[in-house]
């Protein structure tokens, strides 16, 4: 079928795909087969879309600029252990809090290391990231909501962090370069964090590690497992070595009491654990022990 044209994540009146059958019979040549098809089918439809935007002089960072804005524009609220927007969307939840000092742990193998993060939510993961003593933390959010929550809970007091105001493709002049970063954003698409990814190779420093939220295809774990390859391949270019660790996480249906629409459906979480080539080969030249200046931007 698949030779013959048929798209690789078609599915069936059930809502199924070829690779769901394949992973039910067990079935592993089936499996690789359509892997390897909906990754070469991505990687080229990704590389055609760039090539098209080029061609006509688009930026990316422009291209989900409305989406983007209109997420900035909308008003939040803290409740429950959620952070909710004006549609009841869940920006970020509670239970969360086991993945992120996960995330943390494996960025920071040690004190006293330069931290990123993109994107503070309710902040969990940067209060994971505080247990580990960072030299410099730096943060960079969009919403003014989120902005002035941390205000409020005296992140732009503590000793060490840096408030970085806006959206990260506004404010790339105002960074340096890091041992750790984490990105997890909202109201924007895979295409942005491509472009955060081509950025990799100037921000983080030689042995220095990269993760993510991976919250790709939640509802079709075939799907995220192409994901997940998809990206092994494009982060490959950027000099990095990837890897996912499987994470158990139980998330009770409580939890979604109030949220319009549930972002997280399986019990397995795919860990992104990605490390910079030490042969980097960059030219630019940085002082690679000098951490960003402190205070607000």
């Amino acid at each position: 079928l698949i030779c013959n044209g048929v798209p690789w994540n078609a599915l069936d009146r059930h809502g199924r795909c070829a690779g769901d059958y394949a992973l039910r019979s067990g079935s592993q040549k089936a499996v690789d087969q359509i892997v390897n098809a909906g990754v070469t089918a991505e990687l080229l439809f990704a590389q055609l879309d760039k090539n098209r935007r080029k061609g006509k002089g688009i930026a990316v960072s422009k291209r989900f600029n409305e989406d983007s804005k209109e997420y900035i524009d909308r008003n939040i609220r803290y409740t429950d252990g959620k952070l909710l927007d004006e549609s009841q969307d869940a920006v970020m939840m509670k239970w969360e809090t086991p993945l992120m000092n996960t995330h943390a742990q494996m960025l920071c193998p040690r004190e006293g290391l330069d931290i990123l993060n993109i994107g503070f939510g309710m902040g969990i993961v940067d209060t994971a990231f505080q247990k580990f003593k960072p030299r410099t933390h730096t943060i960079v959010e969009a919403h003014p909501g989120v902005l002035k929550k941390m205000s409020e809970e005296g992140w732009d007091k503590k000793g060490g962090v840096q408030i970085v105001a806006g959206r990260w493709q506004d404010v790339m002049d105002k960074l340096s370069t890091y041992d750790a970063i984490f990105f997890d954003t909202y109201g924007e698409y895979y295409d942005d964090m491509r472009e955060f990814h081509s950025q990799l190779p100037r921000l983080l420093r030689r042995g220095g590690m990269y993760s993510f939220f991976n919250g790709f295809c939640p509802d079709n774990i075939f799907f995220q497992g192409v994901m997940c390859q998809v990206l092994q391949h494009e982060l490959a270019r950027q000099n990095m070595e990837v890897d996912f660790a499987e994470c158990d996480i139980e998330v009770d249906d409580k939890e979604w009491q109030g949220v319009s629409r549930k972002y997280f459906w399986s019990n397995t979480y795919y860990l992104p654990i990605c490390k910079k080539k030490p042969d980097s080969g960059t030219t630019m030249e940085v002082d690679e022990k000098k951490g960003p200046e402190q205070g607000n931007a």
